[in-house]
């Protein structure tokens, strides 16, 4: 595109300015070329919607009796699928609030031994069964903060592993450079460490979400409610048609969240790289 210009003096002249038009429709078409070439971004979700479409018509095309009716009702399943939502939530949050800043605390060179130390023990306490964990929770009270108490548990390890590590594994002359510019201990922790170890510590926080969402099942029997309530009812009840509603349920979930997750990892590396 020529573009005239009138300088001082009333002298004239032209210059040629480059313009990229962009072809109405390209922006789409680049943007799906960029969705196909990643498939794991949409294979998840289009799986999941298939498979629950597949699992819930097919119960609900059948002819269900009262007792069916009655347990796959769809006030009842939203009901159960919202407390297990809640108890999700709830633990992951506390596991976030205790885990992450007691790895900041123990990745410091002063508490090495200390560390290793809630790693053996907190090893240990990975390897007990969550389901015994929580009966045992259940005899001191039983209901939604056992339940949750449980999870956070459950699910403690791999985030406070994974923030221990993350800060560990740091470039070392980062930090030495960081001090060398006049950067402050907590300066270095907070621009320069924490930021590098994000994405191993959003790794560790996707494990305990999908943990959380599968444990949480086993919180029905401690009276906390969730989708182990509706698989509590199949076995009870002895409906094989309810079972399979409940189990797609939770396998949709925890695919769902750990495809939320992965996304977020996702972002969070490309943002750090």
């Amino acid at each position: 595109m020529r573009h005239r210009v009138v300088l001082p003096g009333g002298v004239r002249t032209s210059t040629m300015i480059d313009v990229a038009v962009e072809v109405p429709g390209e922006r789409a078409r680049r943007a799906w070329r960029v969705l196909l070439a990643t498939p794991d971004l949409w294979a998840t979700p289009l799986l999941l919607v298939v498979g629950l479409l597949v699992a819930v018509g097919t119960v609900y095309a059948g002819r269900l009796d009262s007792l069916e009716q009655r347990a796959l009702d769809p006030a009842n399943v939203l009901g159960q699928l919202s407390q297990h939502l809640v108890l999700t939530a709830y633990s992951t949050a506390l596991v976030l609030a205790v885990a992450v800043p007691l790895g900041l605390v123990l990745s410091r060179p002063r508490f090495v031994l200390v560390a290793r130390a809630v790693a053996v023990v907190g090893g240990f306490a990975q390897a007990l069964p969550a389901f015994g964990v929580l009966i045992l929770l259940g005899f001191w009270r039983f209901g939604l903060p056992s339940a949750v108490l449980g999870l956070t548990l459950a699910a403690f390890l791999p985030v406070l592993r994974n923030t221990i590590v993350g800060l560990q594994e740091v470039d070392e002359t980062l930090v030495e450079a960081a001090r060398g510019m006049g950067m402050s201990a907590p300066q270095c922790l907070l621009r320069i460490e924490i930021p590098l170890a994000v994405p191993v510590i959003v790794a560790g926080v996707r494990v305990a979400l999908v943990l959380n969402v599968g444990t949480a099942t086993l919180a029905s029997y401690i009276g906390a409610g969730g989708l182990g309530a509706l698989i509590q009812q199949a076995l009870l009840l002895n409906r094989l048609t309810v079972l399979v509603v409940a189990g797609s349920l939770v396998a949709a979930l925890a695919l769902l969240v750990d495809w939320l997750a992965g996304l977020v990892e996702r972002a969070v590396v490309a943002r750090t790289a």
